[in-house]
């Protein structure tokens, strides 16, 4: 009877384990995850989130909140509890003139790519087109842009946000300056965002793709990418990887299910500049694979989203960090040669650039001081892989503590690394529990990387 009532009161529709749309519903893209959640409210709009928590609340059902599905921790669902569900959401307006976007909550990186590409504009954002925008610009958002443009929170201007009781709130540098603040790495923790403001950029091709190098010359290889990275322009971005050549037609048949080394490599500067600044990174080696050309940002965005569709399984763990050593370059190595499945990969993701310019202080993302996020990922299309992958990750993990600078981008950590929250918002985390303590003082948030309200 009381779901029936909250039917009534909403635009949207509710999805109970009984209906044919449950499992496609709870089948996130970390298929590792396996939660049975109570219900979901398909929500349309803001309004229907207000009814979704006063339900929750006045049946004491622990939520989750869905965008895009994509957290490696499963975040998105809840045991037993009811998944306030925006993937409905999905309305962005780009305006123009005042180089401006607002995002609804349901949209994927690809969505938004698409939506501002067409006008020549663009916002910083991920590497994967699955991603949720929400999840995404919560935690802080890398991505390709980074060095030229700084992080996704750095373009937030303002959200419109429902809190824990229920009220519609604005967020920006004037009106709840204090939520603002939080909402910019944050994550999850004090409210239910119904809509972005971002300021965007113009820019519309770039000159990018990967380079691969064997994984023998990968001390070579790290070395020179951390140096040759640390001074160059701005316009010039890089993230460093281990991988195996997928076993497809895109990949010279004489390289496929090869362990290489790599860089995935990005440039917004004059295209006739290209050959000026590409010139000593091929003259390096030279790699065995060079794939970068001139392609529409979106392209680049979604570039492995082919490799990496949703469904498969996901571990993923990480760091900071500042430095290649000699030290850790070994223990890099070690890992890179026993990756357990072929789509098992780290990342090195720069955080320099633009985003070393904005102030620790004046965001919740606390980091901007570190020079890459890590993130291990061991993935694998088995199920049956789930204790190697893991296993795999969780030794490459520890092998890095002594080479890290503390904490880790939450939007790379699994469940169990709650105990890393607050080391990963350093100074910040006290004022992020001040302000948890202000709106949502209970808690009732904390299917995310939970920050506890202050006492």
């Amino acid at each position: 009877m009381e779901i029936e009532k909250l039917a009534q009161k909403i635009d949207g529709r509710i999805v109970l384990p009984t209906d044919t749309e449950y499992d496609t519903l709870r089948s996130i893209y970390n298929a590792m995850v396996d939660k049975r959640p109570k219900l979901f409210v398909k929500c349309k709009n803001k309004y229907d989130v207000v009814q979704a928590i006063h339900f929750a609340k006045n049946n004491s059902l622990e939520i989750a909140i869905k965008g895009g599905g994509h957290n490696g921790a499963g975040l998105a669902l809840v045991e037993n509890g009811l998944v306030i569900d925006l993937n409905e959401m999905k309305s962005i307006q780009v305006n123009v003139d005042s180089l401006r976007a607002v995002i609804e909550p349901g949209n994927t990186l690809a969505d938004v790519d698409k939506a501002t590409h067409e006008h020549g504009l663009a916002l910083p954002i991920g590497v994967n087109g699955y991603t949720g925008i929400s999840g995404l610009t919560l935690g802080g958002g890398l991505g390709f842009l980074t060095r030229k443009a700084g992080l996704t929170i750095d373009h937030l201007i303002e959200a419109e946000v429902v809190l824990a009781s229920g009220e519609i709130v604005t967020a920006n540098k004037n009106t709840n300056p204090d939520l603002f603040w939080a909402l910019r790495g944050g994550g999850g923790n004090f409210g239910v965002v119904v809509s972005f403001t971002f300021n965007l950029i113009a820019i519309k091709n770039v000159f990018a793709g990967p380079m691969l190098w064997p994984l023998e010359s990968a001390n070579k290889v790290m070395n020179f990418y951390d140096h040759f990275t640390k001074n160059a322009s701005q316009d010039l971005y890089g993230f460093f990887a281990f991988l195996t050549v997928p076993d497809a037609e895109a990949f010279p048949e004489s390289l496929r299910n090869q362990k290489v080394c790599g860089v995935v490599w990005c440039y917004t500067g004059s295209m006739d500049e290209v050959e000026k600044v590409f010139k000593p990174i091929r003259e390096f080696g030279p790699p065995i694979l060079d794939a970068v050309t001139e392609m529409p940002l979106p392209a680049l965005n979604s570039l492995f989203d082919w490799a990496y569709p949703p469904g498969l399984q996901w571990y993923w763990k990480g760091h900071y960090m500042n430095e290649l050593t000699d030290e850790s370059i070994k223990e890099h190595l070690k890992f890179a040669n026993a990756m357990p499945t072929a789509k098992s990969t780290m990342h090195l993701y720069p955080v320099d650039g633009k985003a070393h310019e904005v102030a620790l202080e004046d965001t919740a993302w606390a980091h901007r001081d570190v020079r890459w996020v890590q993130v291990i990922i061991g993935v694998s299309e088995d199920p049956k892989d789930k204790k190697v992958i893991i296993d795999w990750s969780r030794k490459y993990y520890d092998a890095m503590i002594p080479y890290s600078s503390g904490g880790g981008y939450v939007n790379f950590m699994m469940h169990e690394d709650q105990n890393r929250v607050k080391q990963s918002y350093k100074d910040n985390y006290e004022r992020l529990r001040i302000i948890k303590k202000k709106y949502d003082p209970e808690n009732f948030f904390h299917m995310n990387q939970n920050i506890v309200p202050s006492a």
